[in-house]
């Protein structure tokens, strides 16, 4: 029998990408639909069939009397950053498993208040999960495996530039638009970039340690800021460079490794493993996506056996936050080196 959930929230990721993910996964059975209004509701449900909505302009459908219903036992929630916590702890105090979008909250003092508040929960077998589909990448698990085999990390390069304009889906966004929160674009789409960056650090066994940033905002439509530059420093004394803009004519991706035995570049679903003394290998993964259909196969796999996807853990999320967070906070002081809290 297919596990019954419902989908919080009917943006763009939630339309383009959560519904077709949920869809395609089998074990899955989408029972009801909520957002703020009637009409975006309508919207995102219109080619469906058996999905009952609920939102706030409607006596009687709203979010708590979602909640209510006992053959749901999942919801997926991907709702504006500084909305989502009190979503979340709703949805977790009525006993429904959560799939919370990326990030885990707005600065890293929300995301603990929430994983405390979370922890204190004992009379619940609720899971609460974060959804970070970089995380399920095959091209990033494959390259951290590689890097696990070639010794010691040495040096490593993030770059991801694109210029978000005036006009695009997301920036008319207008939560997206006049951001409520840190980092702008940074915070919404950097943590992204981090968790991949992560993913493959994690191959060595290495954790960010210091940040030491300078940060810009390029466009006058990309409050607060909206470029990140960051020397790195690892658990091992070994450094590289973070560097993320949305305000740039720059385009693409990369991530690099360099390790004692060899270096790992990843890009666009491309991997480049060059041992040394070696021809390098190229191995090329055409049919990942963005992760999303991966990330909900797996958190319905976890809702099947009852055990938590640790790499769906509010924990790992926070990481990648408290990654952000101590490179904005560096920024703001001239690029002071500032100790990333593990």
């Amino acid at each position: 029998m297919p596990i019954n959930i419902a989908l919080v929230g009917s943006g763009i990721f939630a339309k383009e990408e959560h519904l077709p993910a949920i869809q395609a996964t089998p074990s899955l059975s989408l029972k009801a639909v909520y957002s703020r209004s009637l009409k975006s509701a309508q919207a995102l449900s219109e080619k469906l069939s058996d999905v009952e909505l609920y939102s706030d302009d409607q006596d009687g459908k709203n979010f708590s009397d979602l909640l209510k219903r006992d053959d749901i036992k999942g919801v997926v929630i991907a709702l504006p950053i500084p909305a989502q916590p009190a979503y979340i702890k709703k949805a977790l105090a009525a006993g429904k498993h959560v799939l919370a979008e990326k990030p885990i909250a707005k600065d890293v003092a929300t995301a603990q208040d929430l994983l405390s508040w979370t922890q204190s929960q004992s009379n619940t077998t609720a899971t609460y999960t974060v959804a970070e589909n970089f995380r399920f990448l095959d091209s990033f698990l494959y390259g951290s495996d590689q890097i696990s085999s070639l010794g010691r990390i040495l040096t490593f390069r993030v770059r991801v530039a694109a210029f978000v304009q005036p006009g695009g889906k997301y920036y008319e966004t207008a939560w997206r638009k006049k951001p409520e929160y840190q980092g702008g674009f940074l915070l919404d789409g950097g943590v992204h970039f981090i968790a991949a960056a992560r993913l493959l650090l994690s191959g060595g066994k290495q954790n960010m340690k210091i940040a030491s940033a300078f940060t810009a905002q390029l466009q006058e439509h990309l409050p607060p800021v909206d470029t990140l530059n960051a020397t790195i420093q690892l658990s091992n004394g070994s450094s590289g460079t973070l560097a993320i803009s949305f305000g740039t004519t720059d385009t693409g991706s990369e991530y690099l490794v360099a390790c004692e035995k060899g270096s790992v570049h990843v890009s666009r679903g491309k991997v480049t493993v060059t041992k040394v003394g070696e021809e390098a290998e190229v191995k090329e993964f055409k049919d990942e996506g963005n992760g999303v259909k991966q990330e909900i196969g797996a958190w319905a796999e976890s809702l099947e056996k009852g055990v938590r996807n640790e790499m769906q853990s509010p924990e790992e999320a926070l990481k990648d936050l408290k990654v952000l967070e101590a490179c904005l906070r560096s920024g703001e002081q001239g690029g002071k080196p500032l100790e990333i809290e593990q």
